[in-house]
């Protein structure tokens, strides 16, 4: 029974022993030997190895050599003109050194962390705050982001991590920069719109002053063509009595004491006092110069009446279109 016991423990300790002594590396890990506390051994590459049984002597510390990432999120970063973006960026590192990691940083990823994070946002305020509000935004970009690493590369060297890469993820406006541009922008589009309606008005009055100027010239040339064409009718018409006239004058006489008369003595209700010896009434008298038919004989002081008797003066009015 007692050899059992002893036999077990023995067996125990042997296990643990050979556990204690041994341990691996994947791909994907490195591994710091330390004897009492002082780095003795870095293994980098993967596999299984040995080292003195315990932790009391030997201990293992498996570090990462996987590329690793560390983000920032909404951060605000003041550009050179004033205004504010905030920015989304992150960087991927790797441990290159794990003696110099284990003997700065403790071998412990949180420390690494701290650094990075207040070397990364120091380079991240520098290399925005020397650029314009809108380089961030333009092909700019990409150097700025070269630029941060280099920054921050010399001193997360001294840690044994080596910067890979930096990238910018989001650039965005602040609320009160985002306000302030689309108020900007507001003014700058009504601004624009007030222009083109100003030219706009402008090449309206210009159309309608023209059109103007077209409609007083085109009435003009109408009035002086109709005023042409006119005088010319009324040459024509004028030349058309005088001939009619040489044909024969008496006639044409008659004629127009007759017009004269249908206008005087029609129904407009008109009364006139005349005297028979009037030249208005040479035709109604039977000695009439031109025989054109039985004409009544006057009598001196004989009314004519078309309407109403009203006392009128003695006048002889000149025969009518003559």
């Amino acid at each position: 029974m007692n050899r059992l016991i002893i036999l077990g423990v023995v067996l125990i300790g042997a296990l643990y022993v050979l556990f204690s002594s041994i341990y691996v590396v994947n791909e994907r890990e490195q591994a710091i030997v330390m004897r009492f506390g002082q780095i003795t051994d870095v293994k980098t590459q993967p596999g299984i190895y040995f080292k003195v049984p315990t932790n009391i002597v030997d201990a293992v510390q498996i570090i990462e050599d996987r590329l690793l990432r560390y983000d920032i999120a909404n951060m605000t970063l003041q550009v050179s003109g004033g205004k504010f973006y905030e920015v989304d960026a992150f960087l991927t590192y790797r441990i290159s050194d794990p003696r110099l990691f284990r003997e700065r940083a403790l071998g412990e990823l949180r420390v690494a962390e701290d650094r990075i994070s207040t070397r990364f946002d120091a380079a991240l305020r520098q290399v925005y705050g020397l650029r314009e509000f809108n380089a961030a935004l333009s092909e700019e970009r990409p150097a700025m982001m070269r630029e941060a690493r280099d920054l921050i590369r010399a001193d997360m060297a001294l840690l044994g991590i080596d910067i890979v890469d930096v990238r910018i993820l989001r650039t965005d406006l602040t609320q009160q920069v985002s306000v302030q541009t689309y108020d900007r922008m507001k003014a700058e589009r009504l601004a624009e719109a007030a222009l083109l309606r100003a030219r706009g008005k402008e090449a309206a009055q210009s159309l309608r002053a023209i059109a103007d100027r077209q409609s007083v010239e085109i009435i003009a040339a109408s009035r002086r063509d109709s005023e042409i064409l006119r005088g010319e009718g009324e040459a024509q018409r004028s030349l058309i009595f005088a001939t009619a006239y040489s044909q024969d004058p008496e006639f044409f006489e008659f004629y127009r004491s007759m017009q004269a008369y249908r206008t005087a003595l029609g129904a407009s209700g008109t009364t006139m006092v005349l005297s028979p010896d009037s030249e208005f009434f040479r035709y109604f008298g039977g000695n009439a110069g031109v025989n054109v038919g039985n004409t009544p004989t006057g009598n001196p002081g004989d009314t004519i009446n078309s309407g109403a008797t009203t006392p009128a003066t003695d006048a002889a009015p000149a025969a009518a279109g003559q």
